[in-house]
């Protein structure tokens, strides 16, 4: 019976020691916070890009006219540095959610900007199409699309 009840302080005690250890690894509310973003996309025009901030970077939401959709679907593989269809990128062909960060140093593109009325590096000139892909300059890789969802018809859920 003792040693039971030893056994038992014991595992009390370490308990006891261990849970503030464990539970200050936890992210804080803050970051928690930050972790998504809900987007109101129904006051956002056709043709036009809006820029939110999540995690600290921006995210451009573009709502492309049947032109763009059209221009990125026929848009061949073999164009591009990165090649990616167009239905990889997004969800629903009139949103393109992409995060705003040209792959090559870091710098924030221009929107309506380029040969392809997408976005173009001011630093290096990497120029991207309405699809977000990398086309020509510097830039490595398309921009990055980042993980979202439709929660109804006129919100989105980023993260």
């Amino acid at each position: 019976m003792l040693f039971i009840a030893t056994g038992a302080v014991g595992a009390v005690g370490i308990g006891t020691v261990a849970w503030p250890l464990l539970s200050q690894m936890s992210p804080d509310a803050s970051t928690l916070a930050l972790s998504s973003t809900e987007i109101d996309i129904s006051k956002i025009e056709v043709g036009q890009i809006v820029t939110v901030k999540w995690r600290g970077n921006p995210v451009f939401v573009r709502h492309r006219t049947p032109k763009e959709i059209k221009e990125a679907e026929d848009t061949p593989l073999a164009d591009l540095k990165d090649p990616q269809t167009d239905a990889q990128r997004v969800q629903k062909p009139e949103w393109l959610v992409v995060i705003g960060i040209c792959t090559h140093l870091g710098c924030v593109p221009l929107g309506h900007d380029g040969p392809y009325d997408g976005w173009r590096c001011p630093c290096h000139g990497s120029v991207y199409d309405v699809s977000g892909r990398i086309r020509s300059g510097p830039a490595p890789l398309n921009l990055a699309v980042p993980t979202y969802s439709f929660l109804t018809d006129t919100k989105v859920k980023i993260g």
